[in-house]
C-alpha cells in the first residue's frame, strides 16, 4: 500500500528491503525526490560527520527536518543525523 507522504516509492522500497527504518527510508527517499536537496546516489562518498563543521551538520539536519537541531551540540547534531 503506497504512502501519500513518499516521493519516491520506488527508492523508499528499495531502502526498506535493505532494513532502513520506515522514518530514515522516507527520510532518504523524498530528499531524492527533491529537487532541492542532493544527496548522494551512489553513497559512501561523503567524509564522516565527525569531519564535518557544526554548520555542515546543522544545514544537513535542516535538510532533514531534525527537530530541537539548533540547540544541539555537534555531536548531538551526529547523534541526531545517524538516527
Amino acid at each position: 500500500m503506497p504512502n501519500s507522504s513518499i516521493k519516491d516509492e520506488e527508492t523508499y522500497q528499495a531502502l526498506r528491503d535493505e532494513g532502513y527504518s520506515k522514518e530514515k527510508s522516507a527520510r532518504i527517499a523524498n530528499a531524492q525526490a527533491s529537487e532541492d536537496q542532493n544527496p548522494s546516489k551512489e553513497g559512501g562518498k561523503a567524509p564522516p560527520y565527525e569531519e564535518w563543521t557544526k554548520e555542515e551538520l546543522y544545514d544537513r539536519a535542516q535538510e532533514l527536518e531534525i527537530e530541537g537541531r539548533s540547540n544541539m551540540t555537534k555531536d548531538e547534531l551526529i547523534a541526531a543525523l545517524r538516527d
